[in-house]
């Protein structure tokens, strides 16, 4: 298996002079997904945790809807990378063949390689409600991720996913030099461990982009919490499955862009504030 973080040195400039200075750097290879011994897609990606990242991906870009309908994956390692081979049963294979057919080249992060702007604006389903979590456990968890995050705390360069419970906290981290490729990761550990996305939330260490709401939503994942802001087409897809999006989550500050009612708290605030602005006028 490859080092995820490989060793170098540096000339830096500090303290008004250079010097030189040991560093570990992240490992990228070029990782390809090939479905039924055809190509899928080709990713730069972090050598890590490679089997959850196809399941995840498979499950995220709809190419299987459950883990059973893959009869197996090999991974090999070559010279110019990786190649995960997932190989579908019957029923799904020909679903896939279809699928095919109104691809113009292979998909990396869900939304290339599609043949219309209608094929881009993906279907979702409507993340159910039932999940609540208070201030105090979005603090928790994105605290708990960065004591998780082995290999960002080495390089200071890769990015990170989580999925945690209200139970147990924290269930799983994964990191990437992609952010798509490490929540791929974490829905591929669910997956195989059989682990429900509605039982929990997401963190991620990144910005919102509207692929990442997708995958939380085909996770059937309630809330994803990140660091950064959302773009606003993150916005409204989140809004159109319902899904509950926090950002901007840094200490105990955050920001609740849609999905009041799964933060505790947050829709009596919200009521609470309108009463106001309506009595001042």
């Amino acid at each position: 298996m490859t080092d995820v973080a490989v060793g170098t040195t540096s000339l830096a400039f500090s303290g008004g002079a250079f010097v030189r200075r040991e560093r570990a750097i992240p490992a990228e290879t070029a990782v390809a997904i090939s479905v039924n011994g055809s190509s899928h897609a080709v990713m730069m990606a972090t050598p890590e945790h490679l089997g959850e990242l196809a399941l995840g991906l498979a499950l995220n870009e709809r190419i299987v809807e459950r883990p059973g309908e893959i009869e197996r994956l090999e991974i090999e390692a070559g010279e110019a990378g990786i190649d995960c081979r997932l190989w579908l049963n019957e029923a799904r294979s020909a679903s896939y063949v279809a699928r095919r057919r109104q691809m113009t080249g292979p998909v990396g992060c869900g939304l290339c390689g599609v043949e219309s702007l209608e094929l881009a604006q993906r279907p979702l389903p409507r993340v159910d409600d039932g999940l609540v979590v208070t201030p105090a456990d979005l603090t928790a968890a994105m605290a708990a991720m960065a004591r998780a995050q082995g290999l960002g705390q080495r390089t200071r360069a890769v990015h990170a996913a989580a999925f945690h419970t209200a139970g147990q906290g924290l269930v799983v981290t994964r990191e990437d030099v992609g952010r798509h490729n490490a929540l791929d990761k974490v829905a591929g550990h669910l997956a195989a461990g059989g682990i429900d996305g509605a039982s929990g939330f997401v963190t991620i260490t990144s910005r919102v982009s509207v692929e990442l709401i997708q995958k939380a939503a085909f996770m059937g994942v309630p809330l994803i919490a990140a660091v950064s802001v959302p773009t606003a087409l993150a916005v409204a897809e989140a809004e159109r499955a319902n899904v509950s999006l926090v950002a901007v989550l840094r200490g105990e500050e955050f920001e609740i862009f849609t999905g009041y009612g799964r933060i505790a708290g947050a829709a009596d605030a919200l009521v609470h504030r309108a009463e106001e602005n309506s009595d001042a006028a």
